[in-house]
């Protein structure tokens, strides 16, 4: 750092050879600040894009000029990958002459989400001058610039580098301010040297409009530029993809360790390398590695067909492997046993009792009945559901497994082919635990309660059960309403029989604007939930986020980006974006989808296409049809909603 000032002061002395004595440092300081934008100017080009879609999602598409970066003389330009979310059916590049040409796109960073650009010109363009990521310090200057106002003279808003490697590794973080009028542009130093090329990005989402709700706030990401350059030659022979490894972690806390393998999916790199369930994965790329966090940093800017050095315990042994990253996995289907677990808090010997056997199951093709206790997975002793689940998780639909039970005082074993999560819901269920003996003194009171967030203007409640019991764990449905169809007391009174039935937690959150929902709210959401989780016993198998239209777009957002905590998503009559990309399936966080549709609403195709996506990622989705026009569900519909909640927790 003391260099950099160093560096400052020696160019600002050399500027104030040229200027008056009386000049002071705002003046010299600007003076700099132009001298930098001019240098950087004649690598900063002018985008203009026709046709293509005007909305994506929630997104009105502005047709406005935007921003490219020149990246080598023959006419490669590197771009934001949210200036093309619309599909353009033409590309225009203004060059620094003056001179407009067709460009076309070459291939996109599917990780850091920028574009190649290749314009049809023989003028030479010229390329950027970029600064070494090593030399890159927070608190130095920092210039956003675009060219979208005026072709010929570009626009600047200025800052610092408030934070370094963050989004997992990928990004630069400044604090001046960046909107789609710059997004694809450079954020340059003090000198007009590049530092990176300004781009929407959020730790949350991996898409083209992931971050862009940030625009203007203060929070901005740019991609380094010598990394652009490393890459450039791989983007010119086509599409980046991030690497992916193909494991699922054991804790829902990625910044505690140790970091351990629940899951490693067959045919996967991890897989393949030799790594398997139970293994403790302690340094990666020579990053000695103790919590999940470290791990997605590091991989974070690793890409599909990288080889990376991993190393792991297992048993105590070390164990040295070489894993080849690879772009997806082959579609994972949870494999499914055919019970459902009794949910009784204690049991006096290990193992789960079944609750109910679905009849199309391996478990009843193979003799397996309600009220027998597994005890054993392939000769491995079960000692609860979360267990079970976590064992059959390593397997595959098809594959067949050893099972273990206790019936009648005598133990058994079974041998049950396993099948994929079903998505039909059965006609009835038998309790889901053995009654409970009063309490000496009277449960804590249901009822309505007010949640508030603090810091956040959003009102919220809740419905509990009237006759809430702290000893049984309870499921939430958040709900996310339609926006302006708030009506509290007709919710209530919707849900109520079926969370008194059920032991479902009713939480509401409002949106921030009564008219519509953001996608900023996600955050707000979260905590609702966290504080519901804090102060009742909430059963973590059994958490949905419900909503209707607008507000089932983004229960898939908050299903989505929530996946340690969220276990089933609902949604009345609403469609996923078909910009965004949901993540794998996981083994170990699982994520069922339950959608209604009807044939004369105007979102039919979309809801249709959204389940078929969904399914071909091997997702459970159940679809309701509600006949020709949208409606909300009946009381039957919605008890029948209820009895697919109560299923969540299925093995």
């Amino acid at each position: 750092m003391k260099n950099r000032i160093r560096l400052s002061m020696l160019m600002i002395l050399a500027l104030c050879r040229a200027g008056s004595a009386s000049e002071d440092l705002t003046e010299l300081e600007e003076r700099a600040m132009q001298a930098a934008v001019r240098r950087i100017a004649p690598s900063v080009v002018r985008i203009e894009t026709f046709g293509g879609q005007e909305r994506v999602g929630q997104i009105l598409v502005s047709q406005a000029p935007t921003t490219g970066l020149a990246v080598a003389e023959e006419g490669y330009v590197i771009s934001s990958a949210f200036n093309f979310i619309q599909q353009p059916a033409s590309i225009l590049v203004t060059l620094p002459s003056g001179k407009r040409a067709a460009a076309e796109i070459v291939s996109r960073d599917h990780s850091t989400m920028l574009v190649l650009l290749k314009v049809s010109s023989d003028e030479p363009l010229v390329p950027a001058a970029a600064v070494p990521a090593e030399a890159i310090q927070v608190g130095q200057w920092a210039l956003a610039v675009g060219r979208t106002h005026q072709a010929d003279h570009p626009s600047v808003s200025v800052g610092i580098i408030s934070a370094e490697n963050r989004i997992w590794g990928k990004a630069i973080q400044t604090d001046a301010k960046i909107s789609p009028r710059n997004y694809g542009g450079p954020l340059v130093d003090i000198s007009g040297r590049v530092l990176g090329v300004l781009v929407p990005l959020s730790p949350q989402g991996q898409s083209e409009i992931a971050g862009a709700e940030w625009y203007d706030s203060g929070i901005g990401f740019a991609i380094s530029l010598s990394g652009i350059y490393g890459r450039l030659e791989r983007m010119k022979q086509g599409d980046l993809q991030p690497g992916v490894l193909g494991i699922s972690l054991s804790g829902s806390d990625p910044y505690s360790g140790p970091v351990e393998i629940a899951a490693c999916q067959a045919r996967s790199p991890a897989y393949v390398a030799g790594l398997r369930a139970g293994d403790e994965i302690v340094r990666l790329e020579g990053v000695d590695i103790q919590r999940p966090s470290q791990l997605k940093h590091v991989l974070g800017t690793k890409y599909a067909g990288d080889e990376v050095q991993l190393v792991a315990l297992r048993a105590g042994e070390r164990i040295d492997v070489t894993v080849e990253l690879t772009d997806k996995l082959e579609p994972y289907a949870h494999p499914f046993l055919g019970v459902l677990p009794r949910r009784d808090s204690s049991l006096e010997e290990p193992g789960t009792v079944i609750r109910y056997v679905y009849t199309d199951g391996g478990a009843a093709t193979s003799g397996l009945r309600a009220d027998d206790r597994i005890i054993s997975l392939n000769n491995v002793e079960i000692e609860n559901a979360a267990a079970l689940r976590l064992a059959i998780a390593n397997h595959e639909p098809g594959e067949t497994v050893a099972v273990g039970i206790a019936r009648d005082g005598t133990e058994q074993e079974f041998t049950v082919k396993l099948g994929a999560l079903p998505t039909d819901i059965p006609p009835s269920l038998p309790p889901a635990r053995t009654p409970l003996e009063n309490l000496n003194e009277p449960p804590p009171a249901g009822g309505v309660i007010e949640i508030k967030v603090p810091e956040e203007p959003n009102e919220c409640f809740a419905y509990v059960p009237e006759h809430y019991d702290a000893r049984i764990s309870h499921g939430v449905v958040v709900y996310l309403i339609a926006p302006g169809a708030a009506n509290r007391d007709k919710l209530v009174a919707t849900w109520k029989t079926e969370c008194d039935r059920r032991n479902l937690i009713l939480l509401v959150p409002q949106p921030r604007v009564p008219t519509r929902w953001f996608p900023t709210e996600v955050g707000f959401i979260r905590k609702a939930l966290d504080q519901i989780s804090d102060r009742f016993h909430v059963d973590a198998r059994r958490i949905v986020v419900c909503g209707d239209q607008a507000g089932g777009a983004l229960a898939y957002l908050v299903a989505f980006r929530q996946r340690d905590v969220v276990r089933g998503v609902a949604t009345l009559d609403a469609a996923l974006s078909p910009r965004f990309q949901p993540p794998h399936n996981d083994p170990v966080q699982r994520l069922a989808i339950y959608m209604t549709m009807a044939n004369k609403s105007p979102l039919a195709n979309r809801i249709r296409a959204s389940a078929e996506r969904l399914g071909e990622m091997k997702y459970p989705v159940t679809l309701k049809h509600l006949g020709d026009a949208p409606r909300g569900l009946n009381q039957t519909e919605l008890a029948e909603l209820a009895r697919w909640i109560d299923t969540l927790d299925r093995l």
